[in-house]
């Protein structure tokens, strides 16, 4: 019987070290719902390649590693007192495509076999636009025993198609403490590498547009415009330090530009900004979640549910036909309501931070947890 003292928990698909600080945002935000209940559990972490696996981790060796069922395997999940699957914030879905669905799932069901409890850490549920997809879905659920949505609009969807119940929670990034910080930035602009370049989203040529326009009618306007990256420099072609600099090369030598290298060093920049304008979503939360007012530039269904359930709807679509740059500038103009509106969501998402923590805390059965 293990003491509660003692309690190791793996974190699924969120990475402390990923160049997305989304990514590492949804791990120490995971984390940090855990030490709410057990302040000092043991933490591993597991994505695809790296973490404490026994072994290099890809959708491959999953699937084999479940016809195998290795003792060594079998040995390392039962060493967990619970599993949380954080699927890097959306990817309980198959608009990635089905060869990463069934990778996660094949992982949930190693765990689930092994009888480890798991749960489906707050995120977003769905969609699933085939009939496949839903099946692996409805799968997949019955191995949790909890489900938990980061917006009303998921937790309704996963109802709809048939999964367990949801709970509703928000995004586990307002999990992590918050930084001290004084403001002394003005407005802090994070381009997305992700919609720069061409993509499946949005125009990208339009993305750009707007991002030059309103960075240069902010500049005019006598504001102090700061341009960051919130997913750092890698191989991968959507990371935004080039799409940063490419913008600053547009707009020219007046912007500042900021690259973090860590996501303590983001955080602190993002609470010492008056504001922020972002894609990014979790640039966006970011702020939001130290007490900046932020912009959400919504290229997804994802961001509109999460961001009003904390009642905040400071958001603007680039997927309609219309322009969002008048938009964008005339929410920038009302810095005092920006002020008093933010001043509100810590208290909205409170609640929905301690369901989760109880959510956790409810799927380690009792003899595991003393």
């Amino acid at each position: 019987m293990r003491n509660s003292k003692d309690m190791k928990i793996l974190v699924l698909w969120a990475d402390i070290e990923s160049p997305n600080l989304g990514v590492r945002a949804l791990a120490l935000g995971a984390a940090a719902l855990v030490r709410r209940t057990w302040p000092n559990a043991k933490l591993d972490f597991q994505s695809f390649g790296s973490g404490a696996a026994p072994f290099y981790v890809r959708e491959r060796t999953l699937l084999k590693e479940i016809i195998r069922r290795s003792p060594e395997m079998r040995a390392w999940v039962t060493s967990y007192d619970l599993v949380i699957d954080m699927r890097w914030g959306d990817s309980f879905s198959d608009i990635y495509g089905l060869r990463r669905l069934v990778g996660m799932n094949a992982f949930a069901k190693i765990v689930s076999d092994a009888g480890t409890p798991i749960v489906l850490g707050p995120q977003t549920l769905g969609p699933f636009n085939s009939r496949v997809g839903r099946i692996l879905a409805k799968r997949a659920a019955a191995r949790y025993s909890k489900i938990i949505a980061r917006d009303i609009a998921s937790a309704n969807y996963g109802s709809e198609i048939g999964l367990r119940t949801p709970i509703l929670g928000t995004d586990a990034v307002f999990a992590i403490p918050v930084p001290e910080a004084t403001k002394r930035r003005d407005v802090a602009v994070n381009v997305s590498g992700l919609l720069w370049n061409e993509n499946t989203h949005v125009d990208h040529l339009r993305y750009q547009k707007s991002v030059i326009s309103v960075c240069k009618e902010l500049l005019r306007s006598g504001r102090d415009v700061t341009l960051f990256a919130h997913v750092l420099d890698s191989k991968k072609t959507d990371n935004d330090v080039p799409a940063v600099m490419q913008a600053r090369d547009q707009i020219g030598d007046d912007v500042r530009f900021f690259i973090p290298d860590s996501l303590e060093d983001l955080r602190s920049f993002v609470a010492e900004s008056e504001l922020v304008i972002g894609a990014r979503m979790h640039a966006c939360l970011n702020a939001l979640s130290v007490g900046t007012p932020a912009i959400a530039m919504a290229y997804s269904r994802k961001f509109v549910p999460l961001l009003e359930g904390m009642g905040w709807e400071r958001t603007v679509d680039l997927r309609g036909p219309d322009p969002v740059d008048d938009k964008i500038l005339e929410i920038c103009n009302l810095r005092s309501q920006l002020d008093a509106e933010v001043s509100t969501v810590r208290g909205r998402v409170e609640p929905l931070l301690k369901a989760t923590s109880e959510a956790l805390e409810g799927s380690v059965p009792a003899w595991r947890n003393r």
